[in-house]
């Protein structure tokens, strides 16, 4: 039985480099797909189409005889064919030399680039990224003159660029990395904001004495905000809700 398994970025792709491996037509082998082919999102979750592809039995029946009546010269083809057959390990190497080459990537710049092409498809031309490494944390620092459609409404963009590139990030390290990113200190800035409406927000509390919620908000945003009333002992604070809907309340002790 003569069969060979390829990938392709489609399965027809993948058909068509088995066909010519094979040196056989459409109609002369039986097609197994092995796995379809995923584009991904924004780069990511991408993978190839993977099939089998095997020569039909009675075409191989044809082969065998029409080799079996050649001449000499055609045994010493059909050697050169069994040698091609051997030499499919070379496939095997070139894969390793691959996987080796993806390994010398440096992460951090294919982070950057990944950016970069984002940025690209949101119209910003003039991004730049400064970045600092300590351990295992990794913070990028985005200037744009169009800076707020990187943040978005309440940082909600920059949150899920911060998500996806750091997926990004950890797909070729070596060892895990916690990505911080930032645009132009928009996290200082909301920081200090989330500080200042934490204690406007336990003043209502203790001056209606009724519970006062929050909107939803990241679990880092409700971080600072717990820790911005952690000395408070006239109010009390909990989270409420389930991600990403989770908020937090503030209650008068009573």
């Amino acid at each position: 039985m003569k069969q060979t398994t390829q990938i392709g970025a489609t399965v027809e792709e993948a058909i068509s480099l088995a066909l010519q491996k094979l040196g056989h037509t459409r109609e002369q082998v039986d097609v197994e797909v092995l796995q379809e082919g995923k584009k991904g999102f924004l780069g990511f979750g991408a993978r190839n189409a993977e099939v089998r592809v095997t020569v039909k039995e009675i075409v191989q029946q044809q082969v065998d005889q029409e080799k079996t009546s050649d001449s000499a010269s055609d045994v010493e083809e059909l050697t050169i064919v069994e040698k091609t057959i051997e030499n499919e390990p070379v496939s095997a190497n070139e894969d390793q030399h691959i996987h080796h080459e993806q390994q010398q990537v440096d992460p951090i710049e294919e982070a950057k680039q990944y950016l970069t092409n984002i940025a690209l498809g949101m119209g910003i031309t003039d991004l730049t990224i400064d970045h600092e490494t300590d351990g295992k944390h990794v913070s990028f620092k985005l200037s744009s003159e169009k800076a707020a459609l990187l943040i978005g409404k309440r940082g909600l963009t920059l949150n899920s660029l911060q998500h996806l590139t750091q997926l990004i990030l950890n797909k070729t390290a070596k060892s895990f990395m916690i990505l911080q990113m930032d645009v132009e200190d928009y996290r200082e800035r909301r920081q200090a904001a989330l500080e200042q409406l934490a204690l406007r927000m336990a003043d209502k509390a203790i001056r209606t004495r009724k519970s006062v919620s929050f909107e939803p908000m990241a679990s880092y945003e409700r971080k600072i905000i717990h820790n911005a009333l952690a000395n408070r002992i006239d109010i009390e604070t909990h989270s409420e809700g389930v991600e990403p809907n989770r908020y937090l309340v503030i209650e008068p002790v009573k």
